[in-house]
């Protein structure tokens, strides 16, 4: 095993045994006599990761693909069929609500029942037990029997206990997604506490914004292979555009249904290959890397970037005056759209976002025009690398066309000292003191 990595899984597979009812009848059990009781079904088939100390993983994939079974796997609830998971140190895990405490019990007791099956002695769990108490503010509750708790509060006390027990791994199932908003802002304040203390998180959500905000990586999975694995953001970007094609599908019939019948026949062959667009990751103006979603009813057909003298360009000094064209067709007529630039960070972090409709109140003739430009007079980006996405809306928000990392773009700057994002104007003023010696005589007696 590499020094560095707390968790490696090599060629793991997973499967169950899925069985068969031969029926009740006397004719479904003689058809159905030479049929097996049973089949085996892979879950897993084949997955490959290595997790380092302090890193935090965000798995990702639709249900029933294999998270979950990975979670179990790596707490080892259940073991693989194939291949080998090496993990070094205790490992505490989140995985079902309710998972490892009696109905029975009380909080209290369930605490100690819950440490002591990561591995605590009663020793240890006496030292912990205030600080068990005061995160999952159930000082109240503790004592009645956790039957009588909602799911919140078993979040509480399950999440409370899992990360006071010093572990090494942290496994967490979908698990924050119960619970008070402010609770689970405490949650992941905590969690980005303990990573930073060098604990190695692996979390199963269906909220990007949660991956997003604690994750180092991503791994997408899908049909028990991993799929795609990176930063967060992209995979998540990438995962998104597959869930939503269904979505997209009928969003699309219901445009269709509100058309004259006669203008969707003589359009047929425009919408097909505006659907054949929107399906393409990368069309000859977009970067490699573009990712595109939307209906496709109104589209971008080029987005361009210009300085401040009128040359087309993707490299611009920080300060410098950036001009976005957007050019664009439609499949419609008698509607108004919204236009929206926003601008991220290589590494995925969102640095600034804006439509025409938030900043002016206004949605654009899309019979009138078919270009809408976007000047931005002072780029206060510092030196680096960014992405520029796009999108048009419909006046209630569903997409027509959003393309995400459509352009990139590279800030240059003679200053390489500055830190964080963006540069703010400002300026420095300091008011200098004069400081006068002044001593007062008094004369005493006079």
């Amino acid at each position: 095993m590499n020094a560095e990595n707390v968790i490696e899984v090599k060629n793991v597979k997973k499967k169950f045994k899925v069985y068969f009812d031969k029926g009740s009848s006397l004719k479904e059990k003689i058809l159905f006599q030479n049929r097996n009781r049973y089949e085996d079904r892979f879950v897993l088939r084949g997955i490959n990761f290595n997790v380092k100390k302090g890193e935090a993983i965000g798995l990702l994939g639709k249900n029933g693909c294999g998270k979950s079974t990975t979670l179990k796997l790596l707490s080892r609830i259940m073991y693989p069929s194939e291949g080998t998971i090496n993990i070094k140190g205790r490992v505490s895990s989140l995985l079902e609500l309710g998972a490892g405490f009696h109905p029975d019990m009380s909080g209290r007791e369930n605490i100690y029942t819950n440490a002591s099956i990561f591995g605590l002695t009663r020793k240890e769990i006496d030292k912990r037990m205030d600080d068990i108490i005061k995160f999952s503010e159930l000082e109240e509750f503790l004592d009645n029997p956790v039957r009588t708790y909602s799911s919140g509060m078993y979040m509480r006390l399950a999440f409370s206990v899992a990360i006071n027990v010093n572990a090494d791994v942290l496994l967490i199932d979908e698990i924050l997604a119960v619970g008070d908003v402010s609770f689970q802002t405490k949650c992941f304040e905590k969690l980005k506490e303990i990573k930073a203390k060098g604990t190695t998180i692996i979390i199963v959500s269906h909220s990007m914004g949660q991956i997003e905000q604690i994750c180092d990586r991503a791994i997408w999975i899908e049909d028990g292979l991993i799929k795609e694995e990176g930063v967060p953001k992209f995979v998540g970007q990438h995962y998104l555009v597959e869930m939503e094609g269904k979505r997209l599908e009928k969003i699309e019939e219901e445009f269709q249904e509100k058309l004259d019948e006669q203008n969707i026949n003589d359009e047929k062959e425009n919408i097909m290959s505006i659907k054949n667009v929107r399906n393409a990751r990368i069309q000859s103006f977009c970067s490699s890397r573009a990712v595109r979603t939307g209906n496709g009813l109104v589209n971008f057909i080029n987005v361009k970037l210009y300085n401040k003298e009128g040359k087309e360009t993707i490299v611009f000094k920080s300060g410098e005056e950036i001009t976005v064209k957007m050019n664009f067709r439609s499949n419609l007529e008698g509607i108004k759209s919204n236009f929206a630039v926003s601008f991220s960070r290589d590494d995925g972090l969102y640095c600034y976002g804006t439509s025409i409709y938030k900043e002016l109140d206004y949605l654009v003739d899309i019979d009138k025009t078919e270009e809408v430009t976007m000047r931005i007079l002072n780029n206060g980006l510092l030196q680096g690398k960014y992405l520029l996405n796009v999108g048009i809306y419909a006046e209630d928000d569903i997409e027509y066309d959003v393309i995400w990392n459509v352009s990139e773009i590279q800030i240059m700057s003679e200053r390489v000292d500055e830190y964080g994002v963006c540069r703010l104007e400002h300026y420095w003023q300091v008011d200098e003191l004069k400081l006068v010696n002044s001593i007062e005589v008094t004369s005493i007696g006079e």
